[in-house]
């Protein structure tokens, strides 16, 4: 059956739109014609950009990821627009412009956008529950680093006077510091202490309450959590993060996505070994780094994952170590996604099976 083509399935126009925190400078420009027919600046909140867009004639708009890209694409696609969050780091046009301006900005986007959306490497917006869920999560990362940070100064505060803590971890910090501290300092350091015994409160906190968060809205995660090393607080914020495992075609992609690919800048026969990208949310990538580190020390159980590593760490080299910990993070990164999208029990010694049926 043909589909019905109408006024609302036409795109019209292309629009950029350069969101700044309070304002949105506006381009478009007409798809036939390629002229701009208008231009202008739009306060940035709901009631300006409703009376613009919300009973205009489809549009394709694009911005830039940014702060508030999430809630204006998803205003945009209610009202019917075709919306593309452009990332500006891969648009060589805006990012190394020599006449960056907001003006010029949306006029480039708009363009771009008329001619081929490719070129503006668009990336996608979770929904609205997975962002709010995905912020308490990262609520709680905040909170975490805060109190690293607190007990890092009281400890160095404590060394300059040549008086040295207990070790213990972290959970129990404040109770032992409390009747550690050198008598000059402790007038000083007492209310970082406190402070930090009521950061252990509040993540003790937000762990039971995301706990069941993954439990009863994302039991996929329970899932992810048949590799060991892979804990709640990974799984969560694994699936917060990629939303929806259909997305990636090959879960082998999802290591790139993350940031754990190699960077490539092979030219002729010179192919020199870089880092990784570093691409994607930096927290997952470090969650998984961690539990990389867990599969490959002394307390992980025997796996394909952690023989993968040991025979890039037995390479040698000077960062041999840190190489393995990373190949097995990526790798654990495209065996979660397997997991997720398959829904298949977990064999931690496929390999060593597979040998086995095979012999």
């Amino acid at each position: 059956m043909n589909e019905v083509i109408t006024e609302r399935t036409v795109v019209a126009a292309a629009v950029g739109l350069d969101l700044s925190d309070r304002r949105v400078q506006m381009a478009i420009v007409e798809m036939r014609s390629g002229q701009c027919v208008e231009e202008g600046r739009l306060a940035l909140s709901q009631t300006a950009l409703a009376r613009r867009f919300a009973s205009a004639r489809r549009m394709r708009v694009v911005l830039e990821v940014g702060t508030h890209s999430p809630w204006v694409s998803r205003l945009l696609e209610a009202w019917g627009h075709e919306v593309l969050v452009a990332n500006p780091r891969q648009v060589q046009l805006i990012a190394k412009s020599r006449r960056k301006t907001d003006r010029v900005d949306a006029l480039v986007l708009a363009r771009l956008a008329r001619l081929d959306p490719e070129l503006l490497h668009p990336i996608r917006h979770r929904s609205e529950g997975a962002q709010t869920d995905l912020a308490r999560v990262r609520v709680r990362a905040a909170l975490v680093r805060t109190r690293t940070a607190l007990i890092q100064h009281v400890r160095g505060a404590l060394k300059s006077l040549g008086y040295r803590l207990p070790s213990c971890s972290v959970e129990v910090f404040a109770r032992r510091a409390g009747s550690a501290l050198a008598p000059a300092l402790a007038p000083a350091l007492e209310p970082l202490v406190e402070t930090i015994e009521l950061l252990t409160r509040q993540i003790r906190l937000f762990d039971r309450t995301l706990e069941e968060l993954a439990r009863t809205k994302y039991p996929e995660t329970d899932c992810l959590r048949q590799v060991d090393g892979v804990g709640w607080l990974t799984a969560l914020t694994y699936v917060l993060t990629l939303e929806d495992a259909g997305r990636f075609s090959r879960s082998r992609t999802v290591g790139a996505y993350l940031g754990l690919t190699p960077r490539l800048e092979q030219s002729g026969s010179r192919n020199p070994q870089r880092g990784i990208t570093k691409h994607g949310d930096p927290y997952l990538r470090t969650l998984l780094v961690q539990c990389a580190q867990y599969i490959l020390g002394p307390f992980g159980k025997p796996s394909d994952l952690r023989s993968h590593g040991q025979r890039i760490a037995e390479r040698g080299g000077a960062n041999a170590k840190k190489r393995a910990v990373i190949a097995v993070a990526r790798k654990l990164a495209v065996l979660l996604h397997h997991l997720w999208r398959s829904g298949a029990t977990y064999q931690p010694l496929r390999t060593q099976l597979d040998s086995e049926l095979a012999a």
